[in-house]
């Protein structure tokens, strides 16, 4: 299978590796991202999924393109499947995330939070009664604290943001006006594709001029939950969950296998990676409306890529 395990390239400048993106500074204050087929999970990478940095990369290629009358984004030129090329930001030191239901599962989710008895949390109160999955009444803002060093990330309302000099009352006006925006737009064409768009996630930087900008990725299916909308009502009623792109086969599978925060990963079956490529895929294809087509060109992955980002040798 054509995987991109890696995307070292000797002849791009100031590389850094992340978890599953590489990324290469120009020094025209551009920033190569590429993204690699890399699977992390329990803080380490156990596997790589075939197309998953081609999928996730095209999504956002959507997303961008399709909310970019609404908030400026980081977008400079698409070379590769893989790869974006964006402006170099100052990331801002708050995570957005958006949430349209009372769901989830991780420790900063509304659902887990409101399941504990929580009702007044990130400067929202609550009423009694909901149900998991329930709509709320329009959507809201749950930010959190961004961890740098690999501590966990804090809820936090808006007056703490403010308070503790995060951001200013004006960044966090216009951070809050684009993210509603930009979620409003994810779920009026989610809709029209038969899903519905959860949550989601959205990052923001600063350029040179102080200007707030979307990066990293937008309403892909590593940043966002959707639910099949024909699945909802019966899932709801009934208090089940409603179907999703569901890629945790494989975290599922070790999980049954070892203690995948002490052990070795034990090898993955090729049928399991394969299911969840098909995932991936199948996800793009409904997202985005378009079908998905493998690029083939090149000996590997990193071959073509290499090829196609010969033009930024030596910038």
């Amino acid at each position: 299978m054509r995987v991109l395990e890696e995307a070292f390239i000797a002849e791009l400048p100031n590389y850094y590796r992340g978890k599953v993106r590489e990324n290469y500074d120009l020094a025209g204050g551009e920033r190569i991202i590429i993204a690699t087929d890399r699977l992390s999970a329990f803080d380490r990478i156990i596997t790589c999924i075939p197309d998953k940095g081609h999928v996730l990369t095209q999504t956002a290629r959507y997303w961008f393109e399709a909310t970019k009358d609404i908030c400026p984004n980081h977008v400079i030129a698409y070379p590769d499947p893989n790869v974006v090329v964006g402006k170099r930001l100052d990331i801002l030191p708050v995570e957005i995330v958006v949430r349209g239901y009372l769901a989830g599962t991780t420790g900063t989710s509304l659902l887990t939070l409101y399941k504990k008895g929580e009702r007044n949390m990130y400067g929202l109160s609550l009423p009694d009664g909901l149900k998991d999955n329930q709509a709320l009444p329009e959507p809201v803002i749950t930010p959190t604290s961004k961890a740098f060093d690999g501590g966990h990330d804090e809820p936090l309302s808006p007056k703490e943001i403010i308070d503790q000099n995060l951001l200013t009352a004006e960044q966090w006006e216009t951070l809050s006006r684009y993210a509603l925006a930009l979620f409003a737009r994810g779920q009026e064409i989610a809709t029209k594709r038969g899903l519905i768009l959860v949550d989601t996630k959205y990052e923001f930087g600063t350029d040179e001029n102080g200007t707030i900008i979307l990066a990293d990725e937008i309403h892909t299916p590593d940043s966002s939950r959707y639910w099949m909308a024909d699945s909802y009502e019966e899932a709801f009623r009934t208090g089940g969950r409603p179907k999703s792109f569901d890629k945790d086969f494989v975290r599922a599978w070790v999980v049954e296998r070892c203690d995948p925060y002490k052990d070795d990963i034990p090898a993955i079956p090729a049928e399991l990676i394969a299911d969840t490529s098909a995932v991936y895929k199948n996800a793009y294809e409904m997202i985005t409306g378009q079908t998905f087509v493998p690029d083939n060109s090149g000996d590997t992955v990193l071959e073509r890529i290499r090829t196609n980002l010969t033009p930024y040798f030596g910038k």
